[in-house]
C-alpha cells in the first residue's frame, strides 16, 4: 500500500560539497503527498493518528507496517486541499520527513541522510532554511533534520518488533473496505490488515499480560477504535465533489 520510498524522485546524500548555498523551503505545501492515499505510520503515532485517521496494516513479512489510511481511491489523498495545505490536526511523520530521507548501506548497519532534490521547496534563492552556512558546516535546520530522521529510524525498527508480535500471535487477518461513491459507483479498498478481534481475546494470559505491560494492548484497541473513520471518509468524498453515498468497512 505504501513504500518506504514514497514521493521522492531524485534523493540525493547530502554534502556541502553538493549542496552548500542550498535552501529548504518545507512544511506549507503538501502537494507533493496529493496522490498518496496511504503512508506508513510509527508505533508511537498510532494514539494521535487514530483520533482522525483509519489506521490499518499493510505489507508482507518483515515490511508489515501499520499505515493510515488517506483516501479510498489510489492516486488520491483526501487529507491535501487544492492549496497544498494539510486538511488535518496531525501530520504523521512520514510526510513531515520528507524531502530528507536515510539510505540504509547494503548491510543495515549505516545510514545516509538524502534529500529529494526534486522537491519544489529546495532553491538557491535564500527561501527556507539552509542546510550548511557559508564555511560548509552543518546550519542548526540540518541538525535538527538529522535528529528527527534519526528518532524516526529508530521508531520504525520499533514498530517492525511491535508488528513481528502481532503476527507471532496470528492476529492481523485481510480487510477491506466497501464504498459506495457519489454517482453510485461501488469501490472496495483492499491491500491491508486488521487485528482479528476474535483471536485476540482467545490468546492465553500470558500473552495478553504482556501485551498489556508493553502497552502494545492499547496500541491494538487504538487501531480497531480508528476503523469508525472509514465511515468519514465518505464525508470528505462529499464535500470534495458535493456528493452522497455510503461507506462501510466489512472484515474477512
Amino acid at each position: 500500500m505504501a513504500t518506504q520510498l514514497l514521493f521522492y524522485d531524485t534523493a540525493v546524500p547530502v554534502s556541502s560539497q553538493r549542496h552548500l548555498g542550498l535552501s529548504v523551503k518545507a512544511g506549507g505545501d503538501f502537494g507533493f503527498a496529493r496522490k498518496a492515499h496511504s503512508v506508513p505510520l510509527t508505533a508511537v503515532e498510532i494514539a494521535r493518528a487514530a483520533a482522525e485517521y483509519a489506521v490499518v496494516f499493510a505489507g508482507e513479512g518483515e515490511a508489515v507496517m501499520p499505515v493510515v489510511i488517506l483516501g479510498v481511491e489510489a492516486g488520491h489523498n483526501l487529507f491535501v486541499k487544492a492549496g497544498g495545505a494539510w486538511d488535518g490536526a496531525y501530520v504523521p511523520a512520514f510526510v513531515r520527513r520528507y524531502p530528507f530521507v536515510f539510505a540504509a548501506s547494503e548491510d543495515g548497519k549505516t545510514f545516509t541522510l538524502c534529500i529529494d532534490e526534486s522537491f519544489s521547496g529546495c532553491n538557491r534563492e535564500g527561501r527556507g532554511e539552509q542546510l550548511f552556512d557559508t564555511a560548509g558546516e552543518r546550519t542548526q535546520y540540518l541538525e535538527g533534520v538529522l535528529n528527527f530522521v534519526k528518532e524516526y529510524q529508530v521508531q520504525h525498527q520499533n514498530t517492525r518488533a511491535f508488528c513481528r508480535h502481532l503476527q507471532d500471535l496470528g492476529l492481523l487477518e485481510p480487510m477491506q473496505a466497501q464504498f459506495k461513491l457519489p454517482g453510485g459507483a461501488q469501490h472496495n479498498l483492499t491491500g491491508f490488515m486488521a487485528v482479528n478481534r476474535a483471536r485476540l481475546k482467545a490468546v492465553g494470559r500470558e500473552a495478553l499480560a504482556d501485551l498489556a505491560l508493553s502497552d502494545e494492548l492499547e496500541l491494538i484497541y487504538l487501531h480497531l477504535h480508528s476503523l469508525q473513520h472509514f465511515n468519514r471518509m465518505l464525508e470528505r468524498i462529499g464535500a470534495a465533489s458535493a456528493g452522497e453515498g455510503d461507506a462501510a468497512p466489512v472484515t474477512h
